[in-house]
Parts: C-alpha cells; sequence; structure tokens
C-alpha cells in the first residue's frame, strides 16, 4: 500500500529542503507525494468575501504563477530523486491559505504525514518558526506534521526524544506514526522526563507502563530531568546527545499546555538542527 505524504511549498529554499528530507525519509517507502502551493492574489483577503473567480486577471496570473512554480519543482525532482521507482509525484494548486488547503488535501487524499519547512520567503533568522508553520501545526489537527528546519540534515534520524510527564493516558494510535517512522528508520526513542517532582503517582506509573507497551520491539530508554524548565531541558538534552528529531503529541490544556500558542516553541525552535513531528491527542 502507498504512503500519501504532503509536501506544501512556497518555493522558498526551505520548502524545497523539507520535500529533500521526506524523500531521504521514506527512500526505501512506494509513496505518493502531492506537492501543494496555495496561492493567493495580492489584493484580496481570503477570509473575505472579495475574492477572485477563475477567468479574472488577477486569478489567472497568480494560478500561472503557481502552475510554473509547481513545474519547476518537479523537473528539480526528476534530478533529485535519482529515479526512484517507489516514488510518484502529484502536483496540488490551490486558491486557499495555507492552512485551509492543507486540511482540505489531507481529508480529500487521505494524507498520512505533511512535512514541511519552518519558515517562508522571509527566512528570518531571528524567527524559527514561520506564522505558516505554528499554525499548520496547531489547527491541522487529523494528521502529524513534521517540521523540518533549514539546517537539518539530510540523513535518516538515529535518536528520537520524545518529551512527557506522564499525567495524560496515551493512546496506542496516537503514538503510531512515531512507532512507524522508529521502525522504518531503525532509530532509537528516547522518552525524557521533565520532572517537578520527586517520584510518580500511581497514574503517571501507569502511563509509563502504556509506553513500554506501546514501543515494544524498539529501542527506546527513560531519562529524567529535574527542576529545569521545559524548553532547556529538551535543547540540553537533544545537544548533547546529538539527537536526530524531537516527537511530542500536542494536547490541549496538559504539559506543554497548547504548546504552539506559547513562547515554548520559539524557544525549542531557535537555533534547532533538527525536524520536530507534532501529533495530535485524538480526543480533541
Amino acid at each position: 500500500m502507498k504512503r500519501k505524504i504532503l509536501l506544501p511549498t512556497d518555493f522558498s529554499k526551505n520548502a524545497w529542503h523539507a520535500i529533500s528530507y521526506a524523500l531521504e525519509l521514506y527512500k526505501n517507502d512506494d509513496c505518493t507525494f502531492y506537492i501543494l502551493n496555495a496561492f493567493t492574489s495580492k489584493g484580496y483577503l481570503i477570509e473575505s468575501l472579495m475574492v477572485p473567480e477563475p477567468g479574472e486577471s488577477k486569478y489567472e496570473a497568480a494560478k500561472l504563477k503557481s502552475e510554473k512554480g509547481l513545474a519547476k519543482i518537479l523537473d528539480m525532482l526528476i534530478f533529485s530523486d535519482d529515479g526512484n521507482p517507489k516514488h510518484n509525484f502529484t502536483t496540488i494548486s490551490i486558491f486557499n491559505s495555507p492552512v485551509e488547503a492543507i486540511k482540505n488535501v489531507v481529508e480529500e487524499k487521505d494524507i498520512e504525514i505533511v512535512i514541511m519547512g519552518t519558515m517562508g520567503e522571509t527566512n528570518s533568522k531571528s524567527v524559527m518558526y514561520g506564522s505558516n508553520a505554528i499554525n499548520v501545526m496547531e489547527k491541522v489537527r487529523h494528521c502529524p506534521i513534521l517540521v523540518v528546519p533549514i539546517k537539518a540534515e539530510l540523513t535518516l534520524p538515529k535518536e528520537i526524544v520524545f518529551p512527557t510527564n506522564y499525567k495524560t493516558h496515551f493512546k496506542r494510535r496516537e503514538l503510531n506514526y512515531l512507532t512507524d517512522i522508529a521502525k522504518n528508520c531503525n532509530a532509537s526513542i528516547r522518552i525524557l522526563h521533565i520532572s517537578e517532582e520527586d517520584e510518580l503517582d500511581k497514574n503517571q506509573i501507569n502511563n509509563k507502563k502504556l509506553l513500554e507497551e506501546y514501543f515494544e520491539g524498539i529501542d527506546y530508554s527513560f531519562h529524567l530531568l529535574s527542576y529545569i524548565t521545559i524548553p532547556t531541558a529538551i535543547n540540553c538534552f537533544v545537544e548533547s546527545r546529538e539527537s536526530d528529531m524531537v516527537a511530542f503529541i500536542n494536547r490541549k490544556h496538559a504539559f506543554f499546555g497548547s504548546i504552539l500558542t506559547q513562547p515554548l516553541v520559539k524557544d525549542i525552535g531557535y537555533h534547532s538542527k533538527i525536524p520536530v513531528l507534532v501529533m495530535h491527542d485524538l480526543r480533541n
């Protein structure tokens, strides 16, 4: 069964780097990659009622620019993917905001994962995660999002860090994408407990045991950092071990809070060179 993977692009270098990372991550898998560009037209707001209709000059000009950009990416893929017979590519050009376009394609094509860059065309050095990336991570909740910084190495991950406080109950299917990547890449999972208490309570112990069940057959280990802020703990752990990916479940009202609306994403992401896998609480 072919994997269906969505690769949004705004034609920036960062977006191309994320596409290259996706090709490497799934180089041994049968995949259909959907290359998506959501285009808009200057002078029109997607949210407003004033949108150009197909046939109008502004709409057609924006659409043509989008289609030309996608055609160029296809040409680049022919050379960069070394003619991998397991990979097929389909381009999609949509007049919409990036978040809504991604939501629609995820639903229509039954996409299993979205892989995208962290920044857009501005590529600001002072901002790790652009507004589009943050909005997608927060609002596209029916599909995991893998966000790839432009400095991420184009190699398979060998160690994935999974931060948790064990306070919320895990569902196996919430972690399916993490275990899938770990098995696919023969990577280890390092479960990082960031604690302000000296001991785990009964609920935390039970949730820790659940992780042992879910990660059976994978090389995993438990680690503890106490009395340290979450961003500092994650950064120190990742840097000291030279880990290759951070994965977490984006739950609202738990652990990170609504992580992506807090400064934490900036704290984790600033200077980051590793991809972040955002999975979602299926009860939200």
